[in-house]
């Protein structure tokens, strides 16, 4: 090729391969020139200026993706929701340590698999609400504050806590299944990861990232799990197993609120929630405590 002249140039080669196809639609003499790091498109000097019209013609027709667009955000107030946590933990707390009703607390609300299988589910929530001392009760409180705050914040607090409260008594049921029968365990740690998960699963199905890539689409999942490895394994006394099964039942949960139509929602839907989510917990401590 006598006098060749570049038409188009690029890293990608399909871009090159599909111009290409456009100059030979055309009847554009040319040729790719593929050198390693780039490819060229080149023609004939006295065919360039043919060739570089029918390139931006197509141009024209075929315009890059632009960014898909994110999910507007509407932030509500998770301030409710985590003093309604803060309150009924330690509620618990101070009631279980004075035995009040000369009840063992423990004893009623702690899980303990074989009575789950028996059909005590009331333990898989009031367990939620025990804590073996201070210091486990002080990490529970800071780490559920502040993955509270963030859900609260994206799902409403009555929502938030509501769906934490389900999807941390899923997590203990299915962490008994998976365990021996003689499995007993308390903490609200299981409820923590389970917001977390909530996070993560209500973040990455509702799309609230950018992702036009696979590292920005898996972003929420990757950061929620490097979280759970991070916070949720220690010593020999962590219940793993019920952090692992609370993060599951909380990503399918948020997964699960992303099918419903307006998020948040409404006040009225998120006062309702929250009233249902305390229910649950005192109708669970009074068939414990009665029981």
């Amino acid at each position: 090729m006598e006098d060749p002249r570049v038409v188009f140039e690029s890293r990608n080669r399909r871009q090159c391969s599909d111009r290409a196809l456009v100059l030979a639609s055309a009847q554009i003499p040319h040729r790719l020139v593929d050198d390693g790091p780039t490819c060229a498109l080149v023609v004939p000097a006295e065919h360039s200026a043919a060739a570089v019209e029918e390139l931006r013609l197509y141009e024209d027709e075929n315009p890059p993706p632009g960014p898909r667009a994110r999910k507007p955000v509407v932030y509500e107030d998770a301030l409710p929701g985590v003093v309604g946590y803060v309150l009924v933990v330690c509620a618990v707390a101070w009631l279980a340590g004075y035995s009040f009703f000369g009840a063992d607390w423990f004893g009623a609300g702690r899980v303990d698999g074989a009575l789950i299988r028996d059909g005590e589910w009331w333990r898989t929530i009031t367990a939620l609400t025990l804590h073996s001392g201070v210091r486990h009760l002080l990490g529970n409180l800071v780490f559920g504050v502040f993955f509270g705050i963030f859900a609260g914040r994206l799902l409403g607090s009555g929502v938030t806590w509501l769906a934490v409260l389900v999807a941390a008594a899923l997590g203990n049921v299915a962490n008994t299944l998976l365990l021996e029968s003689a499995h007993r365990s308390v903490g609200a740690s299981t409820a923590v990861f389970a917001t977390l998960g909530l996070l993560a699963g209500y973040v990455w199905r509702g799309r609230l990232m950018a992702q036009e890539r696979w590292s920005t689409r898996l972003g929420p999942v990757v950061g929620g799990l490097a979280l759970l490895m991070f916070t949720g394994t220690g010593d020999e006394n962590t219940d793993v197993g019920a952090h692992l099964t609370g993060f599951v039942c909380g990503f399918g949960t948020g997964m699960l609120l992303t099918f419903f139509g307006r998020t948040p929602a409404p006040p009225r839907v998120q006062l309702l929630a929250g009233a249902a989510a305390v229910a649950l917990v005192f109708g669970a401590w009074a068939a414990a405590l009665l029981a």
